[in-house]
């Protein structure tokens, strides 16, 4: 652990002094009553990771703000997390296990796009494009790659993708629409879901079909028996599955799948565009039984 510590020292990276902004109305419910869970994250910053009480979505708060985070991704977030791990993670080693992901990932969508009409995708914060390259191949797509980290948009222009530098809340697609819209591994790490998710309805297109993952809080801090060690600041929000749930039907999605990952920490679903319930929210006593679960945690012993 004092080595871990040492190497993120190394990074450098000043977390306290970058430019946040509180968030006082929940992104999934509108709630205002939040409660703290965390007051330091993985890395060991000062980061705070309050839940909405109403519906159960658990977010950093403060927040950094989007240029904050468009720095992070460009230079901070690859070696910060090579430092937590003790190997070197970047556009280049990062791609084998991409490659496996595409493939286990492709396998779980294959049902829903093969012998359909589909051609244009958008991968957003598609990385190095390993995994839009491969379905592209796969289901016969034209595909685009969006991503702020400029080294992975490299690695996927060099597969001869077509690439956009940056992130999905700031782009002007102007009238481009899409078949099918991935967000692999991604949505966590998104400024504001509900106005992204609500910008993914107006890009795809009547008959598309979208793939998304989340982190399975839940799974996070129960492996690790630490909710502090399931936080982290490259991740904004932290979502179970019925808070996803409630994302995509506000949104204007129905699923037609969900998937436990074969790394049993990621649950993904497919939906396609339906008409926005804009009063979908999760039972009440999904969140309550979350904060209790949470504070067992926090208190008992790890099970040996």
């Amino acid at each position: 652990m004092t080595d871990q510590r040492a190497r993120i020292a190394a990074v450098g990276y000043d977390y306290a002094a970058q430019p946040k902004h509180a968030v006082t109305t929940c992104n999934l419910c509108g709630g205002r009553e939040f409660v703290t869970l965390t007051h330091r994250d993985r890395y060991g910053y000062p980061a705070e990771a309050h839940g909405c009480r109403r519906c159960g979505l658990v977010f950093l708060n403060p927040v950094m703000t989007t240029e904050a985070y468009a720095s992070f991704y460009a230079g901070i977030y690859r070696p910060l997390v090579s430092a937590y791990h003790g190997r070197r993670i970047d556009a280049q080693t990062i791609q084998v296990e991409q490659r496996e992901y595409a493939v286990e990932r492709g396998d779980f969508i294959a049902p829903f796009l093969e012998g359909r009409q589909v051609r244009r995708m958008l991968d957003i914060g598609g990385s190095t494009g390993v995994v839009a390259h491969a379905w592209a191949r796969r289901f016969g797509l034209e595909a685009t790659v969006l991503d702020p980290a400029p080294l992975e948009t490299a690695e996927a222009h060099a597969l001869g993708l077509d690439t956009i530098e940056g992130l999905v809340e700031r782009h002007d697609f102007g009238t481009r629409r899409f078949d099918v819209v991935a967000l692999c591994q991604t949505v966590d790490h998104l400024v504001d879901v509900a106005g992204t998710l609500g910008r993914v309805r107006e890009l795809i297109t009547d008959n598309g079909l979208l793939f998304l993952d989340i982190v399975d809080f839940r799974a996070a801090y129960l492996r690790h028996w630490s909710v502090e060690e399931a936080a982290k600041v490259d991740h904004p929000y932290y979502f179970v599955e019925f808070t996803a749930a409630a994302f995509l039907a506000r949104a204007g999605f129905e699923i037609l799948r969900s998937d436990y990952a074969a790394d049993h920490l990621h649950v993904g679903f497919v939906g396609r565009p339906t008409r926005p319930r804009a009063d979908a929210l999760p039972s009440p006593d999904g969140p309550e039984a979350l904060w209790q679960e949470i504070r067992f945690v926090q208190n008992a012993p790890r099970p040996q």
